[in-house]
């Protein structure tokens, strides 16, 4: 892993086509802004896992029943 110091309105560029921006600095917060071509993806990384956790959660799902009747037992009072 590259570690940098940038200060605030400095970038870097990767790979001549992404760069990323240090657009503000405030209450130990760091605001980046990243131009990358549109073909790249750009994700958040808790997004990827919380989508990641939740397909581990759904292929766990018993084959012989459906989405809905586990639901419906579930959430029976």
């Amino acid at each position: 892993m590259l570690i940098l110091s940038r200060k605030a309105e400095e970038s870097i560029i990767i790979a001549d086509t992404i760069t990323v921006k240090v657009v503000s600095i405030d209450k130990g917060v760091v605001k980046l802004g990243i131009d990358a071509p549109h073909n790249i993806r750009v994700l958040r990384s808790e997004l990827v896992r919380a989508v990641e956790n939740s397909n581990k959660v759904a292929s766990k799902v018993k084959k012989d029943e459906s989405l809905l009747q586990q639901l419906t037992q579930k959430f029976k009072l």
